[in-house]
């Protein structure tokens, strides 16, 4: 099969690394310099220096070559969340097409299918009067007119263990059977085990959201507070997590299994995590710029925290865990304030 990644981010490059010791893949990577670097050094020196890409697998920054490459075979776009409109809309018509990316976006609160689908209206042509009949449809809830099958892929996965083959689990999510199938086929293998859904919805949820409690939870344990405290907030996290899934018409069984659960158990107590690592540099007591900055890369949970309670609201779905955090975040409480207010809450049933 014929892949194309499209993104040469950690992530995007760990799968592109995966992929690349079965089929015939290409990364393509914005920055022409970077491209020519990676080709040449055989690494990704910016984003994951750790680990050797395969003799197999080529870079570019061609992006129409690298749309291409992908036709008749999959294309994955593995930038972060404030890229993916942007990809989708250059993904040629007819091209089947997964996305990584995690969190809600900023400008719009729109989860991934969201904004598919989203794209997909804004280029499609008016519906014959007969109905649908002959026109695909994008795989999200209330579809609309759609060029080719789109879907998520999502779980609890660190891409630095993924491109040293270390054993993972991921989900494929789409209504269309037939592409969570192809991504199985693109991907699965020895150390990448993957499952396929058809609750996008819940998938994307699950995704989102723990990059939110795990700035909650790095900003506990950057206090100290101990493990009982962690296991606490993980466990109400995920009500918060579950309540919101619910309510968007996600499968409640989808927010307890690898996307939600386990990428929540990852991503709020692992120390590759780059959210949980933002919480605890509040907890040390520098402004969320500062902290950002040290970080060196994208957070999700930062522009996502705010997305996730507007659209909780929205709904009626209380969050105060992830209230706390869009505080903490915008400078209006400190951790040991948050921990306060979150403890002081009155005694209900679980």
């Amino acid at each position: 099969m014929k892949v194309t990644v499209l993104g040469a981010g950690a992530w995007g490059t760990a799968i592109a690394i995966a992929a690349a010791t079965r089929h015939d893949v290409v990364l393509w990577a914005r920055d022409s310099l970077q491209a020519d670097a990676m080709q040449r050094e055989r690494r990704n020196l910016r984003y994951l220096p750790e680990v050797a890409l395969p003799p197999s697998l080529m870079v570019v920054a061609d992006a129409a070559a690298a749309h291409a490459h992908a036709r008749e075979g999959l294309a994955i776009v593995a930038t972060p969340m404030a890229g993916l409109r942007e990809q989708l809309r250059a993904v040629p018509g007819g091209q089947p097409v997964v996305w990584l990316s995690k969190g809600f976006e900023a400008r719009t609160g729109a989860l991934g299918h969201e904004i598919a689908r989203d794209e997909v209206a804004r280029e499609a042509p008016p519906l014959p009067a007969s109905g649908t009949a002959g026109v695909a449809q994008c795989n999200a809830p209330e579809d609309a007119p759609r060029r080719a099958a789109c879907g998520v892929l999502s779980g609890p996965s660190f891409a630095l263990e993924v491109a040293r083959g270390q054993p993972t689990a991921l989900v494929a999510a789409s209504a269309d059977p037939a592409l969570a199938a192809r991504v199985v086929s693109a991907l699965h293998g020895d150390a990448l085990r993957v499952y396929s859904s058809a609750d996008v919805v819940g998938v994307e949820v699950g995704g989102a959201v723990k990059n939110v409690l795990a700035i909650a939870v790095g900003a506990l344990d950057g206090l100290k507070l101990g493990l009982n405290a962690r296991a606490a907030l993980v466990t109400r996290g995920l009500a918060e997590m579950t309540r919101l899934g619910v309510a968007m018409g996600a499968q409640p069984a989808t927010v307890r299994g690898l996307s939600g659960l386990g990428d929540l158990v990852l991503t709020a107590t692992g120390d590759l995590s780059r959210n949980r690592r933002v919480g605890m540099l509040l907890a040390e007591g520098l402004a969320l710029p500062d902290a950002l900055a040290r970080l060196g890369h994208v957070a999700e949970g930062v522009p996502s925290a705010p997305m996730v309670l507007a659209r909780a609201r929205r709904l009626g779905v209380e969050m105060p865990i992830t209230a706390c955090v869009v505080d903490l975040l915008d400078g209006r409480t400190t951790v040991r304030e948050a921990v306060a207010r979150l403890m002081s809450r009155d005694a209900r049933a679980e």
